[in-house]
């Protein structure tokens, strides 16, 4: 039931695997390919059994690779022209990979099986090409930022994270729950404040699909936080269309590549660790282009826990809020005996229509309905992957 309503691969897929008579390599057809652009086609076996495709885009004078995962409704050949012009703009190496079942992959995508696949990826930078952990720079894209942050944690030496639409979790797309639940699926939210690595967030204001308040929330969360990138009025699938958004991702890899490589996880706990902010980041402004690297002291108590609780007050925090404000409440009808039970009354009623707000069966049905018409439309996708759709529709 959870694939179903999070996963959304092309039908069919956007390209094909081609073979050059001459040289014996891989090569995704329908594209063209600059000349200046140098790609491997491979194609990756998962420990769940499954063979992907995978495409690694060399750039001569990188000293940084991205490993991006790809949002849903998109596939290798949607995202080849985008790989491309990020490896070349940013001066990176870029790892792309088709989750089992999209493109030319095989199985089917289920969440345990996108783990995998990016582990799959990750692995063959390593083995295959040499890139060291330190040098790796996670993307992740709406969908694609569940298997980032389920490798993320796992890399403590990891160079940085960049997260674009990403979501709180897959029940939270559908619903606005307060509480994790077991059947959940990406569950960002708890993952967030475990990577050690600085993290970038990227969302549209306008975003139908992902709501805005997933992005916020989980840069509220992060503990190594660089300046956002609010895109006013970007929505879920044309944030490369604007300028801003290369920009900023230019000005994140700049800063990236200044920092020294961590060192082993013994070591960061007992010395200060190099941390990406931006001089007005908690103002969430995008427009200010300086560039700030701050020292934070391990030892002092740390202003990202202050912003960690005030992103994601746990409901034992709004209980004890709630009984604070009630035992002053009680204090002061105490000194006022006349009031008392017409005040008592009153907050019975706010509170009787505070409870029908939140149960109102409409407001509940309309949200599923909602993202029953985006998955079936778009889904968590890029933008390419609207022609299709719109040509269809």
């Amino acid at each position: 039931m959870a694939a179903k309503f999070a996963f959304y691969p092309p039908n069919p897929p956007s390209y094909n695997i081609l073979v050059d008579e001459e040289t014996g390599k891989m090569r995704i057809s329908d594209v063209h390919q600059r000349d200046d652009v140098d790609v491997d086609v491979l194609k990756l076996t998962t420990k769940r059994g499954n063979e992907i495709v995978a495409m690694y885009i060399k750039n001569a004078s990188a000293s940084l690779t991205l490993l991006y995962s790809h949002g849903n409704a998109a596939d290798l050949g949607l995202m080849f022209h985008i790989f491309s012009e990020l490896s070349l703009h940013l001066n990176v190496n870029l790892m792309g990979y088709d989750y089992s079942g999209y493109g030319q992959s095989s199985g089917k995508a289920s969440e345990q099986d996108t783990y995998a696949d990016i582990e799959a990826a990750y692995k063959c930078l390593e083995e295959t090409y040499g890139v060291k952990e330190e040098d790796i720079i996670l993307y992740g894209q709406s969908v694609g930022s569940g298997p980032t942050l389920e490798l993320a944690v796992r890399l403590p030496q990891l160079r940085a994270v960049i997260l674009h639409s990403p979501i709180l979790s897959g029940l939270r797309v559908m619903y606005p729950v307060k509480r994790t639940f077991w059947f959940d699926i990406y569950k960002n939210i708890d993952k967030i404040p475990l990577v050690e690595c600085p993290v970038l967030v990227i969302h549209g204001t306008e975003d139908d699909v992902v709501d805005f308040s997933h992005g916020k929330q989980l840069w509220e969360l992060c503990k190594e936080k660089y300046e956002p990138l609010w895109i006013k009025g970007g929505n879920h699938c044309n944030l490369e269309l604007y300028p801003e958004y290369l920009r900023h991702l230019r000005k994140f890899i700049s800063a990236i590549e200044k920092l020294p490589r961590l060192r082993n996880v013994s070591e960061q706990k007992t010395t200060d660790e190099v941390v990406v902010a931006a001089e007005s980041s908690s103002s969430g402004n995008n427009t200010n282009t300086t560039e700030q690297v701050i020292i934070l002291d391990k030892s002092r108590p740390s202003t990202d826990l202050k912003e960690k609780d005030k992103g994601r007050p746990s409901i034992g925090q709004r209980s004890e809020k709630s009984r604070l404000s009630t035992d002053s409440s009680s204090r002061e009808k105490s000194r006022s005996s006349t009031d008392k039970r017409d005040k008592s009354r009153k907050s019975v009623d706010r509170s009787g229509k505070a409870r029908n707000s939140v149960d109102q069966p409409d407001r509940a049905r309309n949200s599923f309905d909602r993202l029953g018409d985006m998955v079936r439309s778009v889904g968590f996708c890029n933008v390419d992957c609207l022609k299709q759709t719109a040509a269809e529709a």
